[in-house]
Order: C-alpha cells, then structure tokens, then sequence
C-alpha cells in the first residue's frame, strides 16, 4: 500500500482543485485533469499492470482523452455532479492506467505517431481557443478561454522540447524515483 500513497495523493491534490478548477479553466484543463491522468499512470506503474492488448489500451486512452478535451464535457463536468464524480474516475483509469499499462509494450514507431498526434492536437486546441470569435465553453469568459489557448500552445513548447532532447543528446530522460527499498530510474520517453 505504501508505493500507491504518492499517487493517491495526486488524486487527493485533485479534488481538492475542485474550487479553483470551476473558476478558472487553466487550473481545471491544464493542472487537475493531467494531474488525474498522472496519478492513473502512477498507480498503474505502482501496480506494476500490463495489458495483453496494448493497442485496445491504447485506443480506450484516446478515445476517453478525446471525450474530455470536449468543451461540452468541461461544462458538463462544472454543471453535474455524477459527470465530475465520473471524471475523477475516467481520466485516471481510463487515460492514466490504460496508457501506463499499454506504452512499453507498443512499438516506438505507433509512441512517436502518438507524441506527434498530441503536439498537432494541443497546436490546434491552442489556436482554435485563441482565435475563437465566441465561448467555446459557456462556463468559462472569453479572455479565459484565449489564456487557456495560450497554456495549450506553451504546453506543446514544451513537451516539444522534452521530447526532442533525447533524440539531440542520444541519451533518454530519465527521472529519478528514489523508493524505501531500492533506487530506481524511470524513462520518461
């Protein structure tokens, strides 16, 4: 139970963004939801899972994900408790563990394609959010809407850059995770 403690916690940290994530779509789009997704992936590494049909995995993360980059699905979660309750549980098991469960096993070519897909899909996020004539998300005002295009595209900066360090430098990034009973890197690539 104690290697499941950092990602429960990340899960807790979640719901606690449940106040500043209905006031600012920022916080509810950029920090809460990825923060789900993180602690799914955490808890599934935890768990040590693997899927026997990582392409089934892989097409569960995308078609969820593609659910909640939805505005209607972001307004939905703000405006009904059973649609935010189901977000607490999908974005982690659906996205976060689906991925986790699936990424090692498929081939780098299908990991690339992936990574690039997100990069064209935050691009076009950001600029559809930053050059939309009118709300897109009716929960949110227009100038939060263009700052959160604007989070996309510093975000597909920077998942740019760290995902093409490795590719400059020859050598994975790799973080450390220091646990009570034994040292371990984890590839972030």
């Amino acid at each position: 139970m104690n290697r499941l403690a950092p990602p429960l916690s990340l899960l807790a940290f979640a719901v606690l963004l449940r106040g500043a994530a209905a006031s600012d779509p920022v916080v509810h789009v950029l920090v809460q939801l990825p923060l789900l997704a993180v602690a799914g992936w955490w808890g599934a590494r935890a768990l040590e899972l693997k899927t026997p049909a990582p392409l089934t995995a892989l097409i569960v993360a995308i078609s969820a994900t593609a659910f909640w980059m939805l505005p209607r699905s972001i307004d939905a979660a703000l405006e009904t408790p059973w649609v935010d309750l189901a977000k607490f549980i999908s974005i982690p098991a659906l996205i976060g563990a689906s991925l986790a469960a699936a990424w090692g096993q498929l081939h780098p070519i299908l990991r690339g394609f992936v990574k690039a897909q997100s990069l064209s899909m935050l691009g076009v996020l950001g600029f559809l959010y930053t050059h939309a004539p009118v709300r897109i998300c009716n929960s949110y005002l227009v100038s939060d809407q263009e700052r959160l295009g604007l989070g996309f595209l510093y975000l597909c900066a920077a998942l740019v850059v760290l995902w093409t360090l490795p590719v400059l430098t020859g050598r994975p990034l790799s973080l450390p995770v220091i646990s009570i009973s034994q040292k371990k890197s984890v590839r972030l690539v």
